[in-house]
């Protein structure tokens, strides 16, 4: 791995920074606040540029071609050029290693867009690929979309049969039992597999020199009792379909698949209002013969697409985040001072019209009534506990141009709805409760590393912090106890605290540490100091915190990396949650920061810290390296003023 870094254990020292007096502090906030100021909404929203891996723009290229449309191949392939690793392949991240997925399915959708087999490009791209075991080895999502178009056979992919939503809700397993994001993109995946398309390709346009076996997939490496079973079922569900009254059976099930479809694209900007699903979504009205809801469906995936005319590409972004980008910025001007500025007040009635009001997928085993808030602009089935928590936060401290009574009436279904999203064993998980069936990460097709979304740290400890905005909620109540034996049995044994959502271990810490402060905890506890003294250990010599998108596959990582706005933002705001703002490494951090800021009021970022899918896919949100070191400074001038 080649990702810059700082070894942990590094001497630390001050590298001739100007100290971080008050005067000093209050410039930097006024013009980070401005920055921010400067690009709300109209509406009273942010919105920032969502970046991933070139897996988006091949999802386009190869999506056009399935539906016989080519005017901006040339744009999205050009995208995909920029973006190759110097010797060739792509990477999941900014500063990665070529990754043998991402790399297929990028030369795969070049060749499709016409990109000639022996460029240079091309020719050291295969060697990669082949390098990295060939296109055999490639996860399941890349497979399907070599099939799609006659590369494999549909008789080596896994099969992702559309009789799963016929199970009732009483067995072992219903598509419930998956993760949403699992589920919005296997529902309309299930009926490409039953109806399994071809569009046939010019030879050469095909990836034939990929493959190293002649397309077979290989198997995933698992235990050899979960290999035999899944195997076995595999193969079991494939002869099932050359069975006797197998399609009226299959019949009902697309019934039943495409109804289900069809429910969850209203009120939504496209089917969970996130690229996989929405591609699929579209392939799948497009076999069903549904060709009436395509148009709304393809302008809903075009909003995902930025134009950049001056090159002429086009990059593709995975979903949007106006809402969590509004949270946040949001939250962070709260914390520096603006509680009462019109931007908020704006800012809080647009969030409050986001509120979801209809039951979702959660409704299957939360009771409470619609309040929660989604990550897109609309997408009414699928809200989430990051974003609703957020949006509480704000909300318990922002007055929104409505009625007070309006207001409040809105908070608590939140909270009400938040509540009920707590999980067994005491903590929150992301879109789903009671989603934490492990054996499921065991089956063919759940190589993507989502299939199920079990309870983690980070987002625990940020319902900690916004259920503290609430009186009722001390460190005594039920609810919160459960979730502080949460996150005491969720650490590390080092003392940091895994991060689902961002990268990666500063992350987790940061959010742990600060919720249990904001919600009573004793400091002292020995589990608070042990984070604390995580993150001390981890602060690099030039006072800044940095940590590789490598330490989610290689444990030697956690911590390490370049210093970068955000996690130093992170790590500062866990120190200080810990009660360590007179300490040595709060003192270098706010200075680094404060060095780092640009003359313009903001702070520049090349590393990606956001998380989609750990080992498989991550995102590099470009107001992170904004809101984040606003928030930090905001809290440490609040600490500071006592």
């Amino acid at each position: 791995m080649t990702t810059p870094g700082v070894h942990p254990t590094v001497e630390l020292r001050t590298v001739g920074l100007p100290p971080s007096t008050p005067e000093r502090v209050e410039r930097a906030l006024a013009a980070a606040r401005d920055w921010l100021l400067a690009r709300q909404a109209p509406d009273g929203f942010w919105c920032g540029e969502l970046e991933g891996d070139t897996t988006l723009e091949s999802y386009i290229i190869l999506l056009d071609a399935f539906l016989g449309r080519r005017d901006r191949s040339a744009a999205l392939a050009r995208t995909i050029r920029d973006c190759a690793l110097p010797d060739g392949g792509w990477a999941q991240y900014q500063g990665g290693p070529a990754d043998l997925s991402v790399s297929t399915l990028s030369y795969f959708a070049l060749k499709v867009a016409g990109e000639p087999e022996e460029t240079p490009l091309m020719r050291r791209s295969r060697d990669v690929i082949l390098g990295l075991g060939g296109a055999d080895g490639a996860n399941t999502y890349t497979r399907y979309h070599l099939a799609l178009f006659g590369q494999v056979g549909w008789d080596t992919v896994p099969a992702i049969p559309p009789e799963m939503m016929l199970l009732p809700d009483n067995g072992a397993f219903t598509v419930y039992d998956m993760s949403s994001w699992s589920r919005t993109i296997f529902v309309p995946l299930s009926i490409l597999w039953a109806k399994k398309p071809t569009v046939a390709l010019p030879p050469s346009r095909g990836v034939k020199e990929l493959f190293v076996e002649g397309g077979a997939a290989k198997p995933v490496e698992r235990s050899a009792g979960w290999r035999r079973f899944f195997v076995g079922m595999d193969r079991s569900l494939k002869r099932f379909e050359r069975l006797p009254g197998a399609g009226l059976l299959r019949r009902r099930a697309l019934a039943r698949a495409r109804g289900w479809l069809i429910e969850r694209l209203e009120d939504s900007d496209g089917l969970s209002a996130i690229l996989p699903a929405m591609c699929n979504s579209v392939m799948a009205l497009k076999v069903l013969g549904d060709d009436d809801r395509l148009a709304a469906e393809l302008a809903h995936l075009d909003g995902l697409l930025l134009a950049d005319d001056a090159h002429a590409t086009i990059r593709v972004q995975p979903c949007l985040s106006p809402v969590w980008d509004t949270v946040l910025a949001a939250h962070a001007l709260a914390e520096s001072g603006l509680r009462e500025h019109p931007a908020l007040a704006r800012a809080a009635t647009w969030l409050l019209g986001k509120q979801t009001r209809r039951a979702g997928d959660w409704s299957r085993r939360n009771p409470a009534p619609p309040g929660g808030w989604s990550f897109e602009y609309a997408n009414e089935f699928y809200p989430d506990v990051d974003d609703t928590c957020m949006a509480l936060m704000v909300l318990r401290r922002v007055r929104g141009e409505v009625a007070e009574a309006t207001q409040e009436a809105a908070v608590r279904r939140g909270l009400a709805w938040m509540l009920g999203m707590q999980n067994d064993d005491g903590g929150w998980a992301s879109f789903d409760r009671g989603n934490d069936k492990r054996w499921l990460t065991e089956v063919p097709f759940a190589d993507h590393n989502a299939m199920i979304d079990p309870s983690t740290a980070d987002i625990t400890g940020r319902v900690l912090e916004s259920l503290s905005h609430f009186p009722e909620f001390t460190a005594s109540h039920p609810a919160v106890q459960r979730a502080l034996g949460f996150v005491r049995r969720a650490q590390e044994s080092d003392g940091s605290w895994f991060g689902r959502w961002g990268v990666n271990h500063i992350y987790g810490t940061w959010q742990v540490l600060r919720g249990v402060r904001r919600i009573g905890e004793d400091l002292d506890a020995p589990y608070v100091r042990r984070g604390a003294r995580w993150l001390e250990e981890h602060q690099n010599a030039d006072g800044g915190w940095g940590e590789s998108v490598a330490s989610y596959d290689d444990p030697s990582w956690r911590g390490r990396g370049v210093s970068t706005p955000s996690q130093t933002a992170w790590a500062l705001m866990g120190l200080m949650a810990a009660g360590e703002l007179d300490g040595a490494a709060v003192r270098r951090g706010v200075r680094w920061l404060l060095e780092a800021q640009t003359a313009d009021g903001t702070w520049e970022q090349e590393p990606w810290t956001g998380t989609g899918f750990p080992k498989v896919f991550y995102l590099n949100y470009h107001l992170y390296r904004h809101y984040f070191p606003l928030m930090a400074l905001a809290h440490y001038r609040a600490a500071r003023a006592g």
